[in-house]
Formats: C-alpha cells, structure tokens, sequence
C-alpha cells in the first residue's frame, strides 16, 4: 500500500533546487506521476514480451529467444540507469524524450522483426542472421530506455516534494510491479488475441507515448522552455502519426510478408486459439502446402510418402483400434482407414482449428479423402499428454505419434520418457507405438535421443527412416537455418513394442503408391550406421532435444 511520504532529512541540495510549480496539488501530482509509472511499466512489459513471442514464433526454440531478449534487457536497463544520472537535472526533458523514444521503437519493433524475416530471411550471408541480429538490437535499445526511466521519474517526484529517498523508491517500485503484472497479463489475454502481435505493438507504443508526453506537458510544463515544449509535442505528434499509418497499413503490411514468406498462392491464413495455419498451392497444378505458425507440416510433394511410411509398419498386426495423437489433418488417419478392418480411429489434436480446415477446405479434405465424415474416426480436442494420462489402460492395438518436430521447445514434453511411458500403458498386448522422430541426415544426435528415450520407457525399439523431396518438419521458419525446401530430404521414425523388436513389414493390404518393402528395410540398414552412441533419455525435468 502507498502511504503518505515522510519529508527527507537535511543534506546536500538536490540538483533541480526549488520544488516544481504544478498545476494541481502536489498529492495529486505525486499521484499523476505513480499513474505514469504504472502505464509506462505495463508498456515496457508488453514491448519485452511481444519481442518474446515474435522471436520464438519466427526464429524457434522459445526457450533460447526468452533468454536472450530478458538478459540483454535487464543488462540494457542497468546501463540505462547509469546514463540516466547525467539527465537528472533535465528530468522532465528527459523522460518526454525516452518515452517518446521508447514509443517509437517499442511500437515499430514487431513490424522491423517481422519485414526484415520476411524479405531478407533467403538472403544467406549475413543477412541469414538479420533476425537474430535484429531481435538482440531491439532489446538492447528497449532495455536501455526502460533503465532511463527509473531515475528520472525518481527525480520528477522529488521534484513534486522531497521526501525520504527509501519511501519514494517504495512507492515507485509499487507502481512499476503493479503496472508490470497488468501488462503481462494484458498480452496474452487481451492484446495478442484480440489484436495480434502488430497492431497490439502499435497501440502499445501509442498508449506509451500519450501518457509520457501528457505527464511532462501536464505537470511539469514548467520546468521546460518554450521552445522545449514545442519540440516535445512535435515529436510526440510524430510519432504518433508514424504509429497510427502503420495501423492503419498492418493488414496490407502482413499480407505482402506472408506472400514474401510463403509464396504468391496462399489460400487460406486464419490465427487459430492456438496457432497461425497457412494453406498454400492447389491451383494450377501447385501441391497443397500446410504451415503451422509458419512451420511446414504438410509437403504436398511428398506428404503421401511420409504417412505411408509412418502409418504402414505399425498396421502390420492387430489393428481394429487406432489412435492418432496429432494428425489433425486427416491425412495419417487416412491411411489407417484403407485397412478395411479397423474398427474405430481417435484423433487426439490440439487445435480444433486445423480439424475445421481439414473438414471444410476442399483441398485439404481431398486430400485426406474426407477422413473426418468416416464415422469409425472420432476426434478429441485436447493435448496429448494431458489425454494419454486419462486414457483406459490396454485399449488401443496400434498409437500413432504424428506431432510436431522434437526440436520444437513447446513438444520435447510429447517426445520424454514420462509421455512414452503412458503410451506404452494404452497400448493392447502384442500392440505397436511408431513416432516421427524428425530427420536423421540433418539433426541425428536429436533422433537417435527420442529412440533412447523410447527404451528407457521399456520399449523395444526398430528405427527406419525414408527420403522425400520436401521436409516435412522443420526446426523453425527461418528459411536461412532451416535449408532450402527443395533437395533431398529424410524422416525418421521409431517403431516400438511392449515386447520385443517389433520386426519392420508392411502390413499386406492395402497396396501402397510411394514405398517399398525393399526401401524400408534399406532405409534401416542405413540408419544403424548412422547410430549415435552416448546420448541419454529426455525427461521432463531434463529434456535433451
């Protein structure tokens, strides 16, 4: 709670000399100036995180990006606290001018990260880590400029009245936490889902600029010339104006980045609760592509390839009940279904989104051949972590783990030993577990740990693998680590039993198009010389992916 101040003890004079002529009471200024911190913290939060989500989204690995952009920032602040106390003596001039700085990057900083992955992310050289460069630039600048702030609305509220240094920086501190707690709420439940990551930035940065520039121009008019006043209302005009033209071209903005990032013929881009789903192709003779929060998850090319591959060897042997955990778009339970003996089929999918699409686009529901209206598949919508641990003990022949790439931070939970082990728990006796474990040839030491960590959970494991034109997984959207989507490619699976190897044979019926006995068995043979040894089982307390 802010409790009235005490006064300061005598001792040297503070750098402004006489107390600030306000145009309100000074308990009511002291209050103005606690209201300014309050907004100006939740924007700075909402800058660190947008930053945050925009990183993780368009360079991958969550973790890592959060690191990166919270430790250079906290770094940046500390300095910015240092440079502030040269401005002590000008501190209403200074916090007009940080905040309307800090507005203007703060603001345009989602934008800049976005156009430069876009337009520059297939450049290769040094531009190949223009993203990356860019992200610990904002950082730096953002950090830098919250520091500053500190020190000097320290000095407006001794400005105000002075008073006992410990009780300001009390009340300050109270304001600024609380300020941060609504932003950080503000973000994930408000801004992000009802404006998206641009247009939230913007109006973040405008929020920003309002409030710093009406403090100093309201309260401390003052302390400022003529000529100061006139140029803080110039640039905060400006940036306000450079603010809102963005708004206003966001929409045309995002639809030439995404066209730069994935092409002339997207379809379909809609922002599901969970994620961003991209349709591109499937006109004129172009293969249908599916990107999940610009990952590339299904490979028209190829993707036929891949579900044979992923769905074949586990139907060799009982199957009557399936469960697909992923595969929201029908194309793995499409496979299963050409097994006339199957009995029922569970999708368990996260996104109701991507089902939705999968039912009602024609293209994608052409493509999986309308699996959804079959009524032996019955789909749930929930995480499949959370649903393996509820789900009846021995009651499916054969699970299917056709989930997003091991390298993805969000999914190393749905590739640990703990998740492994409730599959093992569902499946029927003589039942079968296959996992997509990523490509081999590019990321081995990450394969050969999902089929380590498949052990570790008592399963007898048979890993293969196939090539294919496109990559089905990637570890991020950047085109620049992520290599070109046009050469050879691999995938690697695991196939695993409760008791002992499961032997790799296609199931006999029905024929398949893309794959041969031959090539699979190969496909092993060369995979065990590529064995990495050493490597240790993930967990969820210790993931190693």
């Amino acid at each position: 709670m802010i409790e009235p101040h005490a006064p300061a003890p005598p001792g040297t004079p503070p750098p402004w000399g006489r107390p600030a002529r306000l145009p309100v009471r000074p308990g009511v200024g002291r209050f103005l100036v606690l209201a300014g911190v309050f907004v100006c913290a939740a924007c700075g939060l909402v800058y660190e995180l947008e930053l945050v989500a925009l990183a993780s989204y368009l360079i991958g690995d969550s973790v890592t990006q959060a690191s990166v952009v919270l430790s250079v920032m906290v770094f940046a602040m500390g300095i910015g606290s240092l440079v502030a106390k040269r401005l002590r003596s000008l501190a209403a001039a200074g916090f007009g001018a940080i905040e309307a700085t800090l507005a203007l990057v703060g603001g345009c900083s989602a934008m800049a990260l976005y156009a430069v992955f876009a337009w520059t992310g297939d450049w290769g050289g040094l531009w190949a880590h223009g993203p990356r460069l860019l992200l610990v630039t904002f950082s730096l600048a953002i950090g830098l400029l919250i520091g500053a702030e500190v020190p000097l609305l320290m000095e407006l509220i001794q400005r105000i009245r002075r008073q006992d240094p410990g009780g300001a920086v009390a009340d300050l501190f109270a304001a600024d936490y609380v300020g941060a707690l609504v932003g950080g709420l503000a973000f994930p439940f408000v801004l992000l889902p009802q404006l998206g990551q641009l247009t939230g930035a913007l109006i973040t940065g405008a929020v920003n600029a309002v409030v710093g520039g009406a403090l100093v121009l309201g309260l401390f008019r003052g302390d400022l010339t003529l000529r100061g006043r006139w140029l803080l209302v110039l640039a905060n005009l400006t940036v306000l104006g450079v603010l809102a033209t963005a708004a206003v071209h966001v929409d045309d903005f995002e639809r030439a980045a995404r066209h730069a990032v994935y092409g002339r013929d997207v379809r379909v881009a809609v922002q599901t609760e969970v994620q961003e789903v991209v349709l591109t192709g499937d006109t004129d003779g172009r293969p249908l592509d599916l990107y999940l929060d610009g990952r590339l998850r299904v490979g028209g090319q190829d993707e036929r390839r891949y579900h044979e591959a992923l769905v074949h060897p586990a139907m060799n042997g009982p199957h009557a009940r399936v469960v697909i955990l992923g595969g929201g778009d029908g194309l793995a339970a499409r496979e299963v279904l050409r097994h006339p003996d199957v009995h029922r089929v569970d999708v368990v999918e996260l996104d109701a989104g991507v089902v939705r699409l999968a039912r009602g686009d024609p293209g994608l529901s052409a493509l999986n051949d309308h699996a959804f209206d079959d009524p032996r598949v019955h789909v749930s919508t929930a995480d499949a972590f959370a649903w393996l641990r509820s789900a009846p003990r021995a009651a499916y022949d054969v699970v299917i783990s056709d989930l997003p790439d091991p390298g993805i931070t969000a999914s190393t939970k749905l590739y640990s030993q703990e998740f492994y082990g409730l599959a093992r728990r569902a499946l029927a006796r003589d039942g079968r577990l296959v996992v997509h474990a990523g490509p081999v040839s590019s990321r081995p030491k990450t394969f050969w740990t999902v089929d380590t960590t498949m052990r570790a959970a008592s399963l007898s494991t048979s890993p293969y693998g196939i090539t294919g034109h496109d990559a089905g997984f990637r570890a991020g959207p950047d085109r620049s680590t992520g290599g070109t989507a046009h050469g050879p490619h691999d995938w690697g699976f695991v196939l695993a039993t409760a008791g002992g190897n499961p032997p790799l044979t296609l199931a006999e019926a029905p024929p398949l198009r893309t794959l041969t006995q031959g090539e699979l068995r190969a496909g092993a043979r060369v995979l065990e010389g590529m064995r990495v040894r050493g490597v240790e089982a993930s967990t969820l307390v210790h993931p190693r992916y």
